[in-house]
């Protein structure tokens, strides 16, 4: 499911005509309403499933859960442009703390891929071509106020949204061109030839709000009075940019449903919110919260040498997961002549001294990062492109790299000195054949300028990963200088693309679909504020996105993936960085958690206080 998106012309939508035999389908007539939805094949648990395998149904429930966040929030309204940033945590699409207040028509599984199960809505209907969807909702849905949750909300929801809400449910909303209501309870969206299968998935991880209880005349505007919604929580308390706390609604409607049981154990949740992350740490050594998620291979291995660790109050656990991590890189604007040749910017890449900064940085604790997709089924490392993936490509005209091509592709390994000789040489070898030169100590273009650039940066964590890259481009006559602005100055210069090179993050899960017209589509690349940071450009990469979201099988859609990630890694848009291979977590020992890790790691919500 994307993080976020922009509105872009329909054409960037539909397949290339090179693709049209591959993605061809015939038409079929709607299949009978179902429990679940999955983006291909069959959802895994079958109607009338007990619970989810990764909950334990005999959790005990109560007590306080408190956690511990960085930041401020000053907003109540979840799905509005203003305060986007600023909203309180847990209220609603929390990926930690999960939905306290406003529910889904649909819960998304963290142990499949892409499967939506009922939640607000009891059953889903669509077709072969997902040209429309239609949820049927659940008599017994009821906001906290005791009013039923009907279609009109759904109706009023979807008004809000695509008048006053972020740009990503304007862009899921967008393909729907007829909403009604059917029957009692029901709702569908038909859409036209812009919706992929992706969209019923979209429509359905919708929130939906109570009409009564918002005015249409001051909805876009932040507010901090509680809002009312369908969750098991409640908004109990509020301090403006410091605490938020939620108690559980004794006549939660959902409580008894099989993708909640197991969920939701406490009887509060307390947010509190740090502006500093020492003192946040110090807060969770003192057991003002109970749960640190801890992201930093040099806190990890450094900071837990105090009395509760010791004794064995706090426990520290990593986990394994199945979801791909994060893509970490330095990313190439290729807008700018500097990184407009693909060989000049493969040869720039082979510089970043991973083995260097993993020793000397970070205590050896990341691995080398070599896929859009690492660490899941849908990376392409490791794996011989398929007859099907060499079909797309050539298909589109693509041209990838023969190591990436048969899956044995790695970034160069150096000796961990901080100069290996036989690495830069290569690189200053490529960088001649393009034409560069030596004068003095700087290589030089055909026309005598300097190989020069800036790298954007906005912390000090950011700035330190690109001294390190900055040390060995020095060694080989590259200047590379380093700009470190303060957050708003970065994000004014990251949305208008004026930058040579910066850091940053691509988020990543098992099921890819249309936001990736927006991370690297050719039709993205001159929108202010996407997300095409490098200004890809590529035909290739456009049909294989097109061909990923049109796959109706997990087979087709690992092939037309990992054809998609070949594509990505032989442009050499990036730096590729590092990752770490687990997910890491201290908590207090009096929270716990069921011994079942799924797909996507760890579920907050699945955790429980041991009763005292």
């Amino acid at each position: 499911m994307p993080s976020g998106s922009i509105a872009l012309p329909r054409r960037a939508l539909r397949p290339s005509l090179a693709l049209a035999a591959l993605l061809a389908w015939p038409a079929f007539a709607a299949a009978a309403p179902s429990h679940a939805i999955a983006m291909q094949g069959e959802p895994r648990l079958a109607a009338g499933f007990d619970h989810l395998p990764y909950a334990n149904p005999q959790a005990p429930r109560g007590g306080t859960m408190r956690y511990g966040v960085f930041g401020k929030f000053d907003n109540l309204n979840p799905v509005i442009v203003r305060g986007a940033l600023t909203t309180a945590r847990g209220i609603w699409f929390d990926k930690e703390f999960g939905n306290l207040v406003f529910e889904p028509l649909m819960q998304r599984a963290a142990d499949e891929p892409f499967t939506m199960y009922g939640l607000l809505a009891q059953s889903v209907e669509t077709d072969e071509a997902r040209s429309f969807v239609e949820f049927q909702l659940n008599p017994a849905a009821r906001f906290s106020d005791g009013r039923p949750v009907r279609p009109e909300d759904v109706l009023f929801t979807v008004e809000m949204l695509r008048a006053h809400g972020r740009p990503m449910y304007s862009n899921w909303l967008r393909p729907a061109v007829k909403i009604e209501k059917v029957g009692e309870h029901g709702v569908r969206f038909t859409f036209d030839d812009t919706a992929d299968r992706e969209t019923p998935l979209l429509i359905a991880g919708l929130p939906v709000l109570p009409e009564h209880a918002f005015d249409r005349e001051t909805f876009e505007q932040t507010t901090l009075e509680p809002v009312i919604g369908s969750g098991p929580y409640v908004i109990d308390r509020v301090e403006a940019g410091q605490r938020i706390a939620y108690r559980r609604n004794p006549d939660y409607w959902g409580r008894d449903l099989p993708i909640k049981r197991g969920i939701d154990n406490y009887d509060r949740i307390e947010v509190e919110y740090f502006r500093d992350s020492n003192a946040q740490f110090e807060a969770f050594k003192k057991g003002l919260f109970y749960v640190y998620i801890d992201g930093d291979p040099n806190h990890w291995r450094t900071a837990y040498d105090f009395p509760a660790v010791r004794e064995g109050a706090v426990v520290k656990e990593t986990f394994q997961t199945g979801a791909p991590s994060n893509f970490l890189g330095f990313i190439f604007n290729t807008r700018r002549p500097v990184f407009a040749d693909r060989d000049v910017r493969k040869a720039l890449a082979t510089l970043f001294d991973f083995e260097w900064a993993n020793r000397n940085l970070y205590y050896g604790a990341y691995a080398r990062t070599t896929s859009f997709f690492q660490g899941s089924e849908l990376s392409a490392t490791g794996h011989p492109a398929s007859p099907q993936e060499r079909a797309l490509i050539a298909a589109a005209g693509g041209s990838v790299d023969p190591a990436v091509l048969d899956g044995t592709w790695r970034p160069p390994v150096t000796d961990a000195s901080g100069g290996d000789r036989k690495v830069m040489q290569a690189a200053i070898e490529a960088l001649k054949a393009k034409g560069f030169r030596f004068e003095g100590r700087n290589l030089v273009d055909a026309s005598g300028r300097p190989l020069s650039f800036e790298i954007l940066v906005q912390s000090p964590e950011q700035q330190r990963m690109a001294l390190a890259y900055q040390r060995t481009l020095d060694r080989v006559g590259i200047r590379a200088s380093i700009r470190l602005v303060d957050d708003s100055q970065y994000q004014a210069r990251k949305q208008a693309f004026d930058y040579d090179m910066l850091v940053t993050a691509y988020s990543a899960s098992l099921s890819p679909g249309a936001e990736q017209y927006f991370r690297f589509g050719s039709r993205s690349r001159d929108v202010p504020g996407s997300f095409n940071y490098a200004g890809v450009a590529d035909p290739a990469v456009d049909a294989a996105i097109a061909a990923l979201i049109a796959a109706r099988t997990r087979e087709d859609f690992v092939a037309a993936v990992r054809a998609y990630d070949r594509l990505l890694v032989s442009g050499a848009y990036v730096v590729p960085l590092f990752h770490l291979p687990e997910q890491r977590l201290a908590r207090w020992s009096f929270i716990k958690h069921p011994e079942t890790t799924p797909l996507y790691g760890y579920q907050l919500p699945a955790f429980w206080r041991q009763p005292d």
